[in-house]
């Protein structure tokens, strides 16, 4: 093992010992044969460095109506909603708890994931689980306009917390024309893993808004004046690249063409989750549930009580 491994696994032990043994600093400093403040840093170094996860375990109550009148409301299947306060972090916590509970089923599954910031963050407060009896699979492409690997794609996070097998669509997220995204959705292979999502128990998706600041354009998948022709052509959010209107219909141009995502997965036969929130979402989600996109939600306090207006 090297330096930099024994450092870590000393480091991970220290914070075992402090959050899970519940020993004090001085405890911990004796049982590992270091200085009190050697130990102190080397607990504070495994939080900073995202070893160590904390959940609280008790459902709250308003959450749990506002869960309640969103399903009856919307018609969801499932629905999980998180304190506004929480920020972000409520939202990647209960994400993890959904996909864990999945993954921890018995029977073999296949789970389909879609791309963004939301899901990995998700994805990194997850434990480590043996599952080899299920299948994962990516809803979008894994590849950059320049040929990099896309930096929120959620697969590669995943395949290192779980060992299912894992299979990626190895496409653009947009292709370059409509033409290669046709050629390259013929290879056998694609196809495949293509066809795998449409068989999926659950698949976890984001939603992203299409304004000049959109996760699209950002993460360089389309341009500013390509997503500005799609918010004319009525678009108010994005599932996995596909642009849907404020009815939340599926909009068809040539850019939407050129996505390389596999479809949607049938709400009849999949359950079908976004997480998402926020002021900036907010017409989009709306839009989304409206057309029967979704039938499962994670989101905020804030979220839920404009949707419910």
């Amino acid at each position: 093992m090297t330096v930099e491994g024994r450092k870590l696994d000393q480091i991970a032990r220290a914070a075992w010992l402090s959050f899970v043994a519940g020993l004090t600093q001085d405890e911990i400093a004796a049982q590992m044969g270091v200085s009190r403040q050697t130990a102190q840093r080397m607990v504070a170094q495994a939080q900073a460095m995202g070893l160590v996860k904390v959940r609280i375990d008790h459902p709250f109550a308003d959450c749990l109506d506002l869960a309640a009148r969103l399903r009856r409301h919307v018609g969801l299947t499932w629905c999980e909603v998180v304190p506004s306060d929480a920020r972000g972090a409520g939202m990647a916590n209960a994400l993890a708890d959904s996909i864990e509970s999945w993954l921890r089923r018995d029977g073999p599954l296949i789970a389909a994931f879609g791309t963004g910031r939301t899901l990995r963050a998700g994805v990194e407060q997850m434990s480590r689980l043996d599952c080899d009896q299920h299948r994962i699979v990516s809803l979008t492409g894994n590849i950059a306009t320049d040929g990099s690997t896309a930096f929120y794609n959620v697969l590669f996070s995943l395949s290192e917390r779980v060992t299912a097998r894992s299979y990626p669509l190895l496409m653009p997220v947009v292709a370059s024309s409509v033409e290669e995204r046709q050629a390259l959705a013929a290879q056998p292979g694609i196809a495949r893993v293509i066809e795998m999502t449409q068989q999926a128990a659950v698949a976890f998706v984001g939603i992203g808004p299409v304004g000049d600041d959109a996760p699209l354009v950002l993460d360089g998948f389309v341009t500013e004046d390509e997503i500005r022709t799609l918010r004319q052509a009525g678009a108010v959010g994005e599932i996995t690249g596909w642009a849907f209107d404020a009815d939340g219909r599926l909009l068809r141009n040539q850019l939407t063409d050129r996505v390389a995502s596999a479809p949607i997965p049938s709400r009849e036969s999949t359950l079908v989750i976004a997480a998402a929130r926020g002021e900036a979402k907010h017409q989009a989600i709306r839009a989304a549930l409206k057309g029967g996109l979704l039938n499962g939600l994670i989101t905020d306090t804030e979220t839920a009580e404009f949707l419910l207006k």
